[in-house]
């Protein structure tokens, strides 16, 4: 049985994948863009791959140039997250979402972290503001 939550768009777009759920903030920089997979030591997410997946995470980490670049890299080896949920969105986070074309949201309904597992299949469509999980 699915269920929906509202969202606010950050970055347009509409993505369908598993989830995953970090509780630290990521930079995209210590991804390893051939695989997706989180390589930054002491990591919650160290090890996941993230690729094609909507990742979920408190907020983005590091300098313009390292999370644009890393996102890039990524983009470059078809290997990006099909979508991003954020809790707290910040400018250099945002910018490089957009310029690359992650679709991104926040300030979703607080009930949907008390219902999200890691490996939900959820779709979050940022144009409508709207998060399902199926």
């Amino acid at each position: 049985m699915s269920k929906t939550y509202k969202c606010r768009k950050i970055s347009k777009g509409r993505a369908e994948a598993e989830v995953v759920v970090s509780k630290d903030a990521l930079c995209f920089y210590l991804v390893e863009p051939e695989t997706g997979v989180v390589v930054e030591d002491n990591h919650d997410a160290k090890g996941k791959d993230i690729s094609g997946k909507i990742l979920m995470m408190p907020s983005g980490k590091g300098s313009s140039v390292v999370q644009a670049d890393g996102i890039y890299k990524l983009e470059m080896y078809d290997k990006a997250p099909a979508g991003l949920i954020i809790e707290h969105a910040d400018p250099v986070l945002v910018s490089s979402v957009i310029i690359m074309e992650v679709p991104m949201v926040h300030k979703v309904d607080k009930e949907f972290y008390e219902d999200i597992k890691e490996g939900d299949r959820i779709i979050m469509d940022a144009d409508e503001g709207l998060i399902t999980i199926l």
